[in-house]
């Protein structure tokens, strides 16, 4: 089993910025993949980054440039830096833990609001 725990969400400004975190543990070990999805209201979850434990990141389009995915396996941590913050990124944050078995672990989610 594997638990996550997020934090750093919040409300922002168009424009600014909010660090996710997301903290695993519990059976942790070989390669595996963490990331981050969003579910706005009304819409399906989507993928927004993710990260693999040798570092190889793949972001959605619609988060190139302003959004970093990063992590620290010392802490089995992953991070999502946001920048460039937008209405349109409001929604709850979900941190996801693939393990090396494909097996799918989620966060509780963390809220996201950017107003105008």
């Amino acid at each position: 089993q594997v638990q996550l725990v997020e934090s750093g969400g919040g409300l922002v400004q168009a424009g600014g910025s909010l660090r996710l975190s997301c903290a695993a543990s519990g059976s942790i070990s070989g390669l595996n993949t963490m990331g981050w999805y969003r579910q706005a209201p009304g819409k399906q979850r989507e993928s927004v980054a993710h990260i693999t434990s040798l570092g190889s990141t793949n972001y959605a389009e619609s988060v190139k440039g302003r959004f970093t995915i990063s992590r620290d396996n010392a802490k089995n941590t992953v991070y999502l830096q946001m920048n460039g913050l937008k209405v349109e990124d409001t929604a709850v944050y979900y941190c996801k833990f693939t393990s090396p078995r494909s097996r799918d672990y989620w966060g509780q989610g963390t809220q996201v609001t950017v107003s105008s």
